[in-house]
């Protein structure tokens, strides 16, 4: 076992290893540049790090994340608020918006039902999304990623939403099984939205 270590770089590698997605050389890389960076830059990354962390939250109304009271979806009246777009992550609408064909609104889970990973419907947003359906909302785009969670998901709350009188759709399937939403191009998601079907 090597002698060398130097506990302030071994605690910020350690750090960056916590994140999805980043194993122990990219932990390294990370740690390296940060190193690399002025006292004034690496002051604004701890100061942007701390302040996004104080002052981001959830939306009211779709609980996306925004740092107002309201996201700038919700806040905008250029947007159609009959159709709500229900995804499981904030990344999602950020992938939909690329594609520039959807003018709703959209509702965020922040995550789905999995009973073998212990998530219940009360774990998500779904009492939020009940809320909203409350007669001025003409159809709810499920738009859950296409993995069994995410179809256990739409199909649970299409059968609290349909007795409301809400019309329930669900992307098509130009997205492939097992993929996720946030990872899909624009044309593939395009496809999706305008082929959306009835559950």
């Amino acid at each position: 076992m090597s002698d060398y270590n130097v506990a302030a770089l071994s605690r910020l590698v350690e750090q960056f290893e916590r994140m999805p997605g980043i194993g122990h050389k990219s932990a390294q890389r990370l740690a390296f540049y940060v190193l690399g960076l002025s006292e004034k830059e690496a002051n604004g990354c701890a100061d942007a790090i701390v302040q996004a962390h104080e002052k981001i939250h959830r939306c009211k109304i779709c609980c996306n994340l925004t740092d107002g009271e309201l996201c700038p979806i919700c806040s905008s009246g250029r947007r159609d608020g009959q159709i709500i777009c229900v995804v499981e992550d904030p990344r999602d609408v950020m992938a939909i918006e690329r594609t520039g064909e959807y003018n709703g609104t959209y509702h965020v889970l922040h995550g789905a039902i999995s009973p073998m990973g212990g998530v219940t419907p009360e774990d998500i947003t779904i009492k939020e999304l009940v809320r909203r359906c409350d007669g001025s909302v003409q159809e709810v785009i499920m738009a859950t990623n296409p993995t069994v969670e995410g179809e256990a998901t739409a199909m649970y709350i299409s059968r609290l939403i349909k007795p409301l009188g809400v019309s329930v759709s669900r992307l098509a399937y130009g997205i492939p099984v097992g993929a996720e939403l946030e990872y899909a191009d624009e044309i593939t998601l395009t496809r999706a939205l305008e082929g959306r079907r009835l559950l």
